[in-house]
């Protein structure tokens, strides 16, 4: 099992990185913000790993911090919640707010991260709530990959759908978010799209 990867960044890309380590390419799968904590390519990176393995399968998901991880291995414990879903909760909300959230019991929150129904969001909150007690409570682990919000990744996201590079997207979201600071999905892709014309 690798439980630790550290080593330098040969690509990157919202969903996935892969690391050199001692002329190994390792495949990891990531969620958008530790994405976006991880440094450019050419420099060094460190990740907590999760081993997933199947008996067709081997895949590595890696995160920046440990809270990070714990809320994802709780995530897929759950029944019908397997790493990829628990990935994408994890890029709609990072760790601290979507503990958060389960702890608050904020049905509507979760089932607002596209592929999590009405019905998974209820089976969540009931199997988890105890159990993410204390997770992202503190300042550094809920800032340490914190990253955009939900419509500010979807609004990347979009943009990188469209072509447009990692770098040239997240910076004319950030400028867009920064002119309308309660500007929806659509209101923030459109002033990214000026701004990065």
């Amino acid at each position: 099992m690798i439980a630790w990867l550290s080593g330098k960044i040969k690509t990157k890309k919202p969903s996935s990185v892969i690391i050199d380590t001692g002329g190994v390419g390792y495949l990891v799968h990531i969620s958008i913000p530790t994405y976006y904590a991880l440094p450019e390519p050419g420099e060094i990176v460190s990740l907590h790993i999760y081993s997933h393995i199947r008996e067709d399968i081997f895949q590595l998901y890696g995160f920046f911090n440990k809270t990070e991880q714990e809320v994802f291995e709780k995530l897929i414990s759950l029944s019908k919640v397997g790493p990829k879903l628990a990935m994408n909760m994890l890029s709609g909300l990072p760790a601290a707010k979507l503990a958060d959230a389960v702890r608050r019991k904020d049905a509507a929150l979760l089932s607002s991260i596209p592929g999590v129904g009405a019905k998974t969001a209820d089976r969540i909150i009931l199997e988890l709530a105890d159990k993410l007690q204390g997770l992202g409570e503190s300042a550094e682990d809920a800032g340490a990959a914190d990253g955009p919000s939900g419509a500010d990744n979807d609004a990347v996201e979009a943009l990188l759908a469209l072509g447009y590079k990692a770098k040239d997207a997240q910076k004319a979201v950030k400028a867009a978010r920064a002119a309308d600071m309660d500007g929806a999905l659509e209101e923030i892709i459109r002033g990214a799209l000026r701004r990065i014309s």
